[in-house]
């Protein structure tokens, strides 16, 4: 449903109460009106009857004194002249004559007004002559006509509540008689009543309107009134459907206006007319539309700025893998990201970055720097205030920076893996050969000598057969702790491979090598280790001593070294032998 229709239906909806209200008041008023009105003329009616009956109860009283008075009657009465008595009684209706011999006019009246006994000169009755209005339909409708009554209207005589004279329809039946007007149901059907005592006891006069008259006139009025509620409802409902047109009109623009903001163009306005409150939202709307169009361009800005913060920001996470500069370019990207006033960074071992001054003024906020469950410190944050966007921003850079640190971890785990025998600490075979073919270098371009030891242990096999391989590791352990006890910081002591250890020692002759290796072979000797099980180990080592220049290159000083071994193991092992010169062979 559109809006006009939803607010035609509102309209009407709202003025059906008003004007239901208002039908029933004004048909009830009708009702009333009406009634009132009936009731008026009934009690006007009934004092016109009453008026009428009495006129002729007057004229009745002056004719029965006239005829009781007449000569003429009473010699009649008195020869009992029946022929002569009907004649004089005959245009005097309402005179009733009881005599001996004859008895004539009505039977019953409503009230006898005179009664007047004709007597003989000698004092003997002959006869009553009275007057009295007969009981009779004839002389209701005489009434009605003297009254004037209207022509729907019943006069009846009540007599001990039972209609004694009237129409015919209503001879006979029950009839409740009140002064006041009331309604009243007369063989099944409602009239509308007014009675009113006569003088005799027990008898009263009652009009009656048929109450259908009633209901017809206010069925006419109540007809009038729907017609007129139905014509106020359809004026309700254009001027509804007008204004409700108007509306729509205003708010498509709003709608078409939004619509095209919602699709970017913030360039769009509403037109405004008029001062009303559509016109207020239309100005409130183009200024929602120019501060999204101003906001439009500084979010632009700030896009651009973070954008450009994040690429220096990954560009610096990307080229290094130096926990000291990370956490330089981790807190000066966050602090310009979110415009705070300073940033520190405080590390797990205690190293401290800042970027700007930190306020006690303003907020705070501290962002851990944590990879899973690495953690490497806590960022802090100063600043005026923080919006949402900039929390979000600040915990984005945390969290790839938290990634960058714990790939400087990795890495330089992976590095040292890359130079150090994970068992035993010691340089593994790369780095001494790389520390091997430095020194030899250094040495050839500055003068100097370069010597180089390789170890192993002797019978170190039976010691993994007999113990295991956890107690073979537990040896290695331990030798290479007895060589780093005997070497200088400048000398390099190296796991060579399996039980074979190597040692280069820059600026060292073959006699010095010499000696430290003896100092290692018997420090080791005299080292006890114990098998889980408290048994003593007895493993001793043997060494092979060549030295630079004697041996020309790094291959020449392995193969040297090596030789020299191999001959201590041949001559009984647990003993330290040093290689021939090869210059001197040649």
């Amino acid at each position: 449903m559109s809006f006009k229709l939803k607010l035609v239906a509102y309209f009407l909806l709202v003025s059906l109460l008003p004007l239901g209200a208002a039908a029933w008041g004004l048909h009830t008023i009708a009702r009333r009106s009406e009634t009132r009105r009936v009731d008026a003329r009934l009690q006007a009616g009934v004092r016109s009857v009453i008026a009428s009956y009495k006129d002729e109860l007057e004229r009745d009283d002056k004719r029965v004194q006239v005829l009781a008075n007449s000569r003429g009657f009473q010699r009649a009465l008195r020869q009992r002249d029946k022929e002569t008595l009907r004649r004089l009684l005959e245009p005097n209706p309402d005179l009733r004559l009881q005599s001996p011999f004859l008895t004539v006019g009505p039977t019953k009246t409503i009230e006898t007004t005179s009664r007047f006994r004709v007597t003989s000169p000698g004092g003997r009755t002959l006869g009553t002559l009275s007057a009295g209005v007969p009981l009779s339909g004839s002389t209701m409708s005489l009434l009605s006509k003297r009254a004037g009554l209207d022509s729907h209207d019943r006069l009846v005589v009540v007599v001990d509540g039972d209609v004694a004279a009237g129409p015919a329809g209503l001879a006979g039946k029950r009839v409740a008689t009140r002064l006041r007007p009331s309604t009243v149901v007369v063989d099944g059907k409602r009239y509308r009543t007014v009675a009113t005592s006569a003088e005799q006891r027990g008898t009263a006069f009652a009009l009656l309107s048929p109450q259908h008259g009633i209901d017809t006139s206010v069925s006419s009025a109540d007809q009038r009134l729907l017609l007129g509620i139905l014509g106020s409802l359809v004026l309700i409902g254009l001027v509804a459907y007008i204004v409700g047109g108007s509306i729509v009109v205003t708010l498509g623009r709003l709608a078409d206006a939004a619509n095209a903001v919602a699709r970017g163009r913030l360039d769009q306005r509403v037109p405004v007319q008029g001062s009303d409150e559509f016109a207020r939202l239309g100005v409130a709307f183009n200024e929602m539309a120019d501060q999204l169009e101003a906001r439009l361009v500084e979010l632009e800005t700030e896009r651009s700025r973070l954008r450009e913060t994040t690429a220096r920001f990954g560009e610096a996470l990307a080229a290094t893998h130096d926990v000291d500069q990370l956490l330089r370019a981790i807190v000066d990207t966050v602090v310009e990201a979110t415009s705070a006033t300073g940033g520190i960074v405080v590390g797990l071992a205690g190293e401290v970055v800042q970027t700007g001054t930190l306020s006690d003024q303003g907020e705070r906020i501290e962002l851990p720097l944590t990879a899973g469950r690495q953690s490497f410190g806590t960022l802090t944050l100063s600043g005026r205030g923080f919006t949402l966007e900039q929390k979000r921003t600040a915990a984005t850079l945390v969290a790839h920076s938290a990634i960058a640190l714990e790939n400087a971890r990795l890495h330089r785990i992976v590095t040292r893996q890359a130079l150090v025998d994970m068992l035993t600490g010691l340089a593994n075979r790369r780095h001494c050969e790389e520390a091997l073919a430095s020194e030899l270098m250094r040495a050839e371009r500055f003068g100097g000598s370069v010597a180089f030891v390789l170890a192993d242990l002797d019978s170190f096999k039976s010691v993994n057969d007999r113990f295991g391989h956890p107690v073979g590791d537990s040896v290695l352990i331990e030798f290479a702790e007895t060589l780093r006890e005997c070497v200088r910081e400048i000398d390099l002591p190296t796991r060579w491979g399996g039980e074979e250890f190597a040692i280069v020692l820059p600026g060292t002759d073959l006699d010095g090598a010499a000696r430290l290796s003896e100092r290692a072979r018997t420090a080791f000797e005299r080292r006890t280790i114990l098998a889980p099980n408290g048994t003593p180990i007895d493993v001793t080592v043997s060494l092979g001593v060549s030295a630079f220049p004697e041996a020309a290159d790094a291959d020449n000083l392995v193969a040297a070294a090596d030789g020299a071994l191999y001959e201590a193991k041949r001559a009984g092992k647990n003993r330290v032998k040093t290689a021939a010169p090869r210059a001197q062979e040649a």
